[in-house]
């Protein structure tokens, strides 16, 4: 029997001088998975995206239309999932 281990968790990032809350969940789409990941704006607008293993890093998977600021956060993100998954 395979045993999925659920993961979630919330980690505070200070992003230009501010505490943002960005929100991880795990699914478990693919070898490694895919974290979804959720935060908002200055204005209260909800912001998602996906992060996916790349090599041995973890990084966002599509970066179009992604605000710079979170694009400047994701070294960081990538360190809080490691944390919580090592």
């Amino acid at each position: 029997m395979q045993i999925v281990k659920n993961v979630q968790f919330t980690k505070l990032l200070k992003v230009s001088g501010y505490l943002k809350e960005f929100n991880f969940r795990k699914s478990n789409i693919g070898v490694s998975g895919r974290f979804s990941v959720d935060t908002i704006d200055e204005r209260g607008n909800r912001i998602m995206f996906y992060m996916e293993m790349d090599e041995n890093n973890w990084v966002i998977n599509d970066k179009a239309n992604l605000p710079q600021w979170i694009l400047e956060q994701e070294k960081f993100l990538n360190e809080a999932i490691l944390e919580k998954i090592d």
